[in-house]
């Protein structure tokens, strides 16, 4: 097989969705002619996200994978290269950076804003796979809304789990917590409000083992649950799942070159997409794990471009 000859870029974009794609809008409009990577399933979390209720403009209600699909036309009418391959490794020690792709295409770049995402932690069971986008959801601030006055179960223990479980009592009329053991690693803070709160119930030692639903159409109707300790499988009533046993996010590529928090994610210096390496950007849920919104993402992405565009001007 011939070796392409090194691609060169002044921006190149590692990752899809709403920050690569908007980075990749300002970029192109920058004339700085930026090259995108994604892989085989561009679009990022959205892609599984049926209804988006929140992004900015859209009165509709409008679907993630459409969302993606035009961000990523605008992206590329306005100059962007989209190229399918999946980088392995990157060499960010030299300028040019260097990243090599599993196509054997060596990439060069005098920028690079990364904005490879993350994924949210399944537990991996086959009904959960099955109702997923139709009653089980990873993220409450985005699925909350659905299930008012009706009674969700959160999985997890961690503050996020806590946080969820909250946040779904402003809509369901009842929230399950249900956690693996019988204390929960949540700040202590957030426990005691949680504790204070009349519409959570937290069923100890417990994992799921299946979830329950109608197919057609889709929707959850419940859940069985087994006791850890005495193995004791119990049958829950419920309307929606939430799993929040935390998010991975995809910064492997980066190990050893790039600063990061002991979770993994990206470190950038305050009010910026810097990382500790100058002219390397980190933009949306790949340093983020705060908000973890579309429209956040894309506002880092357009502060990377922009970063980006100043960083090559000097």
């Amino acid at each position: 097989m011939t070796q392409n000859p090194t691609k060169h870029t002044k921006v190149l974009i590692i990752g899809s969705g709403p920050a690569g794609y908007t980075a990749a809008v300002y970029a192109a409009r920058a004339m700085l002619k930026p090259i995108l990577v994604h892989g085989i399933e561009p679009g990022g979390q959205l892609t599984t996200t049926t209804d988006v209720e929140n992004y900015p403009g859209f009165a509709q209600v409008i679907q993630g994978p459409w969302l993606m699909d035009q961000m990523k036309e605008q992206a590329q009418a306005v100059g962007t290269e989209m190229i399918q391959d999946h980088i392995k490794s990157v060499d960010l020690k030299k300028t040019p950076f260097q990243a090599i792709g599993d196509s054997g295409q060596m990439y060069t770049a005098d920028s690079i804003i990364i904005s490879t995402g993350a994924q949210a932690r399944w537990l991996n069971i086959e009904s959960e796979k099955k109702f997923r986008g139709f009653g089980v959801s990873a993220c409450a601030t985005c699925d909350g809304f659905f299930f008012k006055d009706k009674t969700v179960a959160v999985v997890g223990g961690g503050n996020a789990a806590v946080e969820e479980a909250m946040f779904l009592t402003k809509f369901a009329s009842k929230v399950q917590l249900i956690h693996r053991r019988d204390s929960l690693r949540a700040e202590k803070m957030l426990q005691s409000k949680l504790m204070a709160n009349k519409k959570i119930e937290i069923i100890w030692d417990s994992v799921v083992e299946e979830v329950i639903g109608d197919n057609d159409p889709k929707n959850v109707k419940g859940l069985k649950i087994k006791n850890v300790k005495t193995n004791k499988i119990d049958e829950l009533k419920i309307d929606g799942l939430f799993i929040a046993i935390g998010h991975d996010p995809a910064t492997q590529l980066f190990k050893d070159q790039l600063n990061m928090d002991k979770e993994g994610y990206l470190t950038t210096k305050p009010d910026s997409t810097e990382t500790n390496i100058p002219g390397v950007f980190a933009a949306g849920d790949v340093k983020d794990k705060i908000f973890r919104q579309a429209v956040t993402a894309a506002g880092m992405g357009c502060m990377a471009a922009l970063e980006a565009e100043k960083f090559l001007s000097h």
